[in-house]
């Protein structure tokens, strides 16, 4: 059974005790400070800002940010578009010794696909009560019926991750979005107002 650790003193959970997820925080922090860059891409392409990095061996391997608008493409989150140009660079589905860092816990989409990928370890900022699924609504990560589990080290840098998702959401609020997500914004306030 897994253990949660608390690692120093701030609200890092290791929730494993596996090689990759007892990395040093610093180390983590360098790589979450890549996929918070990544979602800044896309908070200013009026995406939510979520990113991605994969990393092996020290070298980024692949990096994403939500494109779902930019690209009309609801399978378009950042981890997929990590976990895909991993596997390019490495030449395999598989990623053994990958460690995806994330700004956001992963969706049930996002988590099959790490499972399906063998990642190794994922390391997120920001819980997602809603649906994320390495832990908060549902563990798909550590599921013991699937045949892979997943390392897991959460809340590396989740205040800055939420920052950035809270001020993307101000925006929609307040009508200060980039055009990129105009009619988006248009389609969901009608949706809104429809009985």
């Amino acid at each position: 059974m897994h253990q949660p650790v608390e690692q120093n003193t701030l609200s890092v959970r290791i929730e494993s005790t596996g090689v990759e997820a007892m990395m040093g925080l610093e180390e983590h922090e360098r790589w979450m400070r890549e996929a918070l860059a990544e979602a800044t891409h896309a908070l200013t392409a009026g995406d939510v800002p979520v990113g991605a990095v994969a990393v092996r061996a020290g070298i980024v391997v692949g990096r994403g940010h939500n494109r779902k608008e930019a690209g009309r493409d609801p399978t378009a989150h950042a981890e997929i578009l990590a976990l895909q140009e991993a596997a390019r660079t490495l030449d395999g589905w598989r990623l053994p010794g990958v460690t995806l860092y994330c700004t956001l816990e992963p969706c049930p989409m996002c988590a099959g696909a790490m499972i399906q990928a063998r990642l190794s370890c994922l390391v997120y900022a920001a819980d997602d009560p809603k649906t994320g699924a390495a832990g908060s609504v549902v563990d798909l990560l550590r599921h013991e019926g699937l045949n892979h589990r997943v390392e897991i080290v959460k809340g590396v840098l989740s205040q800055e991750a939420q920052t950035l998702l809270q001020a993307f959401f101000e925006s929609l609020r307040d009508d200060s979005i980039p055009r990129a997500s105009a009619a988006w914004r248009r389609r969901r306030l009608a949706s809104r107002q429809s009985p």
